[in-house]
């Protein structure tokens, strides 16, 4: 699971924890710790008091710059990172109607949050087998947020890399083996069934 990714997959393994045999989220966040005021603040505050003028103001989130600075903010070298990933982003969103429906989306982000400690929950009963690979400079999902699923889940497999919100963008290899290695481990155990 990934950004957005992450609250579908929280609902998906509270629904049916007996078909997860194994989580990977990257700059997947399921703890408060993973917020960032600097970022999240303005969200918070559109979840709480929606306006027309707010909505708005939303849309300076979701412009071109705002795209690229999503993929490119805390890379080391963002040469690495290829335009195509947020010029596609704001071609999409830019499509009549799309920028209103995100809006809507982020209006109504805080009941991710407000599922969180089911989350939790469902991570300490199940103790599924979590790997978590985080680009440890991504400011919209801190570095924190990786570390606090340690506290659910003490065998949870943490990676910090030295990346963004978008990791796979410029560490697809050292971020491809971690997970390959994971999964091959983790899928061929005999972990029983929830």
């Amino acid at each position: 699971m990934q950004d957005y990714g992450a609250p579908v997959g929280w609902r998906l393994s509270l629904n049916h924890p007996e078909r997860i045999t194994a989580i990977v989220t990257q700059n997947g966040n399921a703890y408060d710790d993973g917020f960032d005021d600097a970022f999240w603040g303005l969200v918070w505050e559109f979840n709480e008091n929606w306006t027309e003028e707010k909505a708005a103001s939303m849309a300076d989130l979701l412009g071109l710059d705002a795209m690229k600075w999503q993929y490119t903010h805390g890379v080391p070298d963002p040469s690495l990172v290829s335009p195509d990933g947020w010029t596609q982003d704001y071609a999409l969103i830019s499509r009549p109607g799309v920028l209103e429906a995100h809006a809507a989306l982020l209006a109504k982000y805080s009941t991710n949050r407000d599922l969180y400690p089911k989350v939790h929950e469902y991570f300490r009963q199940s103790q599924v087998p979590l790997l978590a690979v985080w680009g440890k400079n991504d400011q919209i999902f801190i570095a924190p947020g990786a570390a606090a699923f340690s506290r659910d889940l003490p065998k949870a497999e943490i990676h910090l890399l030295n990346g963004g919100h978008f990791l796979l963008e410029s560490h697809i290899e050292e971020a491809g083996a971690l997970i390959r290695e994971f999964l091959s481990r983790t899928l061929l155990s005999d972990r029983p069934p929830v």
